[in-house]
């Protein structure tokens, strides 16, 4: 027996170290199909549209990066210069997390109201700090407010820049709950650019669902091109993209749709519409880019693939409905209705 333990206490010493090696290879098998896995179908992008984040960086701009990667989102940061001088390594970690960094001004100024040599100094200061930060000077500026005129966009110009308002408007800023903010995006279509904002909690919760909806619909985060603000593949290109189904209105009589003009601002107006004849409708609406409508109420709205015709559908809210139109620096131009369709 004192000859036998020696060797059985080999064949156990040996028995452990195959044993070792053969979960050494699993283990490494493991990882090479993990490294060379492929999802077993891509996703499909139909078109793609534009995520954008004004007022940051702040605070909370890294939990803000967080939700976006962990929902494959890559979005546009509109930012403060005077943020970004203050947090710099936030600007830093914005382009390292795959986001494109743009100007929106010094310290979020009303603008309209500088000189132009006051502007100069404000977007330039803003690009430069910005350029400092991330190693990239900014090609897209927003200016604070939506408030614009053609001398602040001659000026952005000057300075290469393309001015870029937005299509819809989350109203984040306006204390919108998170189910609001996910309605307002759903209406997003290909092409157009949405307005978020960096540091409200509602945001960051809303961006799974917004995302889950763009992906129900075949639409992707992209970028925003330079040459034309729309948005466009994020490595800058436009695929061919067929134009989002629309729904004929449906048929039935006539009804008459009168369109006022209540509140008119610098950079943005309300229209109120009432609908006679009908208590359920269909009222076709044409704005003059480079309008955009940017929040609509009482009413169901779809666009078509310009973004510049509205067709709005009773929701059960009454005849009355209304939108606000930003003027993006044609403050002359006013909606015109093209139809109204009762049943």
């Amino acid at each position: 027996m004192s000859r036998l333990l020696p060797r059985t206490a080999l064949w156990s010493r040996r028995l452990r170290a195959a044993l070792a090696v053969l979960a050494s290879a699993v283990a490494m098998c493991g990882v090479v199909l993990a490294a060379t896995s492929t999802p077993s179908s891509a996703a499909t992008c139909n078109g793609y549209v534009g995520l954008t984040f004004d007022d940051g960086p702040t605070g909370s701009t890294s939990a803000l990066l967080n939700v976006l990667r962990n929902n494959g989102a890559r979005a546009t940061m509109f930012n403060v210069g005077q943020n970004v001088q203050n947090n710099g390594s936030a600007a830093q970690a914005q382009v390292a997390a795959g986001m494109w960094v743009a100007n929106h001004s010094w310290n979020h100024a009303h603008m309209t109201s500088m000189s132009q040599s006051q502007m100069q100094s404000d977007l330039s200061q803003t690009s430069s700090a910005i350029q400092s930060a991330t190693g990239s000077r900014p090609v897209l500026f927003r200016p604070p407010y939506g408030e614009t005129n053609s001398t602040l966009q001659s000026v952005a110009s000057s300075l290469g820049m393309r001015q870029v308002i937005w299509d819809v408007d989350s109203q984040d800023w306006n204390g919108a709950s998170v189910s609001q903010i996910v309605s307002n995006a759903s209406r997003l279509q290909a092409g157009q650019v949405i307005l978020m904002h960096d540091g409200i909690q509602n945001t960051r919760d809303a961006i799974p669902q917004i995302m889950a909806n763009l992906t129900s619909r075949n639409l992707c985060p992209g970028m925003i091109s330079p040459s034309t603000g729309r948005a466009v593949a994020p490595d800058g290109t436009t695929p061919p993209t067929t134009p989002p189904p629309t729904t004929p209105p449906p048929s039935g009589g006539t009804c008459t749709a009168t369109a006022t003009t209540p509140n008119v601002w610098g950079d943005r107006y309300n229209t109120s519409v009432t609908v006679s004849g009908a208590s359920t409708w269909t009222v076709v609406v044409a704005i003059t880019s480079p309008q955009r409508i940017s929040t609509v109420w009482n009413g169901t709205a779809t666009w078509d693939s310009s973004g510049t015709v509205m067709t709005m559908r009773s929701n059960g809210s009454g005849n009355t409905f209304g939108f606000t139109t930003m003027t993006n620096g044609n403050s002359s131009a006013r909606p015109q209705i093209r139809s109204c369709t009762s049943g």
